[in-house]
């Protein structure tokens, strides 16, 4: 009878150790590569930027004034840039019905930048 006894409670325990390395584990880790990326700028100064989508969508003459939007993201690498524009696009800053793919890689160029392949404005 004793032996019975044992063999519940050592089963009971190795039920306990087994569940308790299952839940200090967690829930396994995403093996994706992909980040998410947000914009560490806020939306509304980079408004400047499509005050210069508008002066390069109108045709001017000579070159549009570019500091102050490329310089809000020159210290952003290309997918954080293109973020940032493209939540400054679809806020609608100033009300423009713009093309979405269009203006951000306008946008980009004129700030020696380039849409990341595969980069969707979503």
């Amino acid at each position: 009878m004793a032996s019975k006894t044992y063999a519940t409670v050592a089963l009971v325990l190795s039920l306990n150790i087994v569940l308790a390395s299952l839940v200090t584990a967690g829930p396994p880790k995403p093996t994706s590569n992909f980040t998410v990326v947000s914009c560490p700028i806020n939306a509304l100064k980079l408004g400047i930027c499509l005050d210069l989508l508008d002066s390069l969508l109108n045709i001017t003459i000579g070159m549009p004034p570019k500091e102050p939007c490329c310089s809000l993201i020159a210290g952003l690498v290309d997918l954080e840039a293109a973020v940032c524009l493209c939540t400054a696009i679809k806020a609608d800053v100033l009300g423009i019905n713009l093309d979405i793919p269009l203006s951000l890689t306008l946008l980009l160029n004129v700030c020696s930048k380039k849409v990341p392949p595969g980069f969707q404005c979503a």
